[in-house]
C-alpha cells in the first residue's frame, strides 16, 4: 500500500511516516499543500493523509482541486479542527474520513486500511488507455476487445502506467509502487518487464503506447 502524508508539522509527519513504514506501507512525505498537489499529479496513492491548516495551500483547497480534476484517491483529514462544522465542511469538499488530533496511531492505521479497502472496492470501472481496456477488479486486459494474458506483475506494471497516462514516471517511482524495491538493487528489473509487456500489449508498429524517456523512465502515451 502506498500512502502520501501532507502535514506541515515536520516532527509529526516523520513520526507518522515511521509508524506506517512499520506496517510495510510505502510512504511519501511533503509539508505543504502545493507540494502535495505536485506529488499527487506525478504518482498514484492508495490513501492520502492530509492536514487542513497548512502553508501555501490548505487541505480544503487541495482536496477540492483533486476532486475537480477527477482524482478519487481516498483522503483522510488529520487535523486539530474538531467542530461539527469543520467536519461537515471537509467531508462536503470531498474528504473520505476525518480524524482529530491528538489521535491514537492504532486508530489512524485502522482508518487507512479501511479507506484503502473502500478505494479498491470502488475501482470497478474500466481504464480506457488507447486501444486497451483494463479492469482492476477482474485483472483483465483487452486490446481492441481481444483478451491479453499477462502475469501478475505485468498487470500491476501496466495498470500503474495506464493509471498515469501521459505522465512520465521515473524508474524509482515504478519500483516503489509495483515492487517496493530500491532502484539501485534492481536497476534492470523494470527494463526486462517493460520489454516483455511491450511484446504483449504494444503491437502497433505505427504508434507505441509505452515510451522510454531517456535518462528518466517511462510514460504511457495516449496523447500526441
Amino acid at each position: 500500500m502506498k500512502v502520501l502524508i501532507i502535514e506541515d508539522e515536520q516532527m509529526l509527519n516523520n513520526i507518522i511516516a515511521k509508524r506506517l513504514k512499520l506496517e510495510s506501507m510505502i510512504v511519501d512525505q511533503c509539508f505543504n499543500g502545493e507540494d502535495g498537489l505536485d506529488y499527487i499529479s506525478t504518482s498514484s496513492y492508495d490513501v492520502i493523509v492530509m492536514d487542513i491548516m497548512m502553508p501555501k495551500m490548505d487541505g480544503h483547497a487541495v482536496v477540492q482541486q483533486m476532486r475537480e480534476e477527477g482524482n478519487k484517491t481516498p483522503v483522510l483529514f488529520l487535523t486539530a479542527k474538531d467542530t461539527l462544522e469543520d467536519k461537515v465542511s471537509g467531508l462536503n469538499l470531498g474528504a473520505d474520513d476525518y480524524l482529530v488530533k491528538p489521535f491514537e496511531f492504532d486508530e489512524l492505521i485502522a482508518r487507512i486500511y479501511a479507506l484503502a479497502r473502500r478505494g479498491r472496492n470502488q475501482a470497478t470501472e474500466d481504464i480506457i488507455a488507447g486501444p486497451l481496456r483494463i479492469n482492476q477488479k477482474s485483472r483483465s486486459v483487452l486490446r481492441n476487445e481481444e483478451p491479453i494474458t499477462l502475469t501478475a506483475k505485468e498487470f500491476d506494471l501496466l495498470f500503474y502506467l495506464a493509471s498515469n497516462q501521459n505522465i512520465v514516471l521515473s524508474r524509482q517511482q515504478i519500483l516503489d509502487h509495483v515492487w517496493e524495491y530500491d532502484y539501485e538493487s534492481y536497476s534492470n528489473l523494470i527494463d526486462v518487464y517493460i520489454k516483455d509487456l511491450r511484446k504483449k500489449v504494444d503491437t502497433d508498429e505505427t504508434k507505441k503506447l509505452i515510451q522510454t524517456v531517456r535518462g528518466v523512465g517511462y510514460v504511457f502515451r495516449t496523447e500526441e
